[in-house]
């Protein structure tokens, strides 16, 4: 079963997509969730959330701008801290986002070492269970696509598509203010996410790329950004392939007993 755009659904989205999906997006939109099924809501909730994954290879087909502009202006409903609203977003996609890409690539293959981070986006050292999770993603996606351990040559290949937005016709660069503080951070956060679901909801699929801070002085230059600019991550949009194998990745969870804890 896919969900619309082509993207393979989760199995636990089998017994939402066949019909509550259909009837949410049929019935009129209401301010008060309330006015609306429950169990309509929930479901179409669930379904689209289960839905969303990082997609790494995509159709050239075009997405129209009036599409994103909706599922951005849905993604804006997230929550910040006494209504800051800290995100901006820039969105390139033709002659700009074909520009971002040639730069882009041309310094992770020069191996410019002259870029560096915009900040740690990992801590400087990994320990457990943070290093496993790590480390199982990793060799599930190679062993997908059919890369062995120390084939360096491969998985650097791999890692500068990137670089090339999985062929993601859009990028999203989101960018705050420097001079904000953590809590803002947290709002952002909010915000990804919504835009990330915005997208699912409208047959689109996304990838957050933190690799997009390794060449921010690029990303800053085309787009124009000032010192107070920071680059938070980017973000691939676009239309999945359903035929890539890259994506049939469906990453795993841990255990809600081992991030839960209930007081009582």
């Amino acid at each position: 079963m896919s969900l619309a755009g082509g993207c393979v659904a989760h199995p636990l989205q089998e017994k939402f997509l066949n019909n509550s999906m259909n009837k949410f997006m049929s019935e009129p939109m209401a301010m008060d969730a309330g006015a609306m099924d429950a169990g309509v809501v929930q479901a179409a909730v669930d379904a689209v959330m289960l839905g969303r994954k990082s997609v790494r290879a995509y159709l050239p087909r075009e997405v129209p701008r009036e599409m994103i502009a909706d599922l951005l202006r849905m993604a804006a409903r997230a929550p910040s801290g006494t209504n800051t609203q800290p995100w901006h977003v820039h969105v390139l996609s033709g002659e700009t986002r074909n520009r971002l890409v040639a730069e882009a690539c041309r310094a992770f293959d020069a191996g410019d070492t002259s870029h560096q981070p915009e900040y740690d986006y990992y801590p400087k050292e990994f320990f457990d269970p943070y290093l496993a999770r790590r480390r199982k993603v990793g060799w599930d996606l190679y062993g997908l696509l059919g890369i062995a351990k120390g084939e360096n040559e491969k998985i650097r290949a791999q890692h500068r598509k990137n670089y090339e937005l999985f062929g993601a016709p859009v990028a999203l660069m989101f960018v705050i203010d420097r001079r904000m503080a953590m809590g803002s951070w947290l709002d952002f956060g909010m915000f990804l996410q919504g835009v990330m679901l915005a997208a699912r909801a409208r047959g689109l699929d996304t990838c957050p790329q933190a690799a997009w801070i390794d060449y921010h002085r690029i990303v800053g230059k085309i787009l124009g950004l000032g010192a107070q600019d920071q680059l938070v991550c980017g973000m691939a949009l676009g239309y999945a392939d359903p035929a890539a194998v890259v994506n049939t990745l469906v990453t795993e969870r841990a255990k809600l007993e081992e991030f839960v804890r209930f007081h009582d």
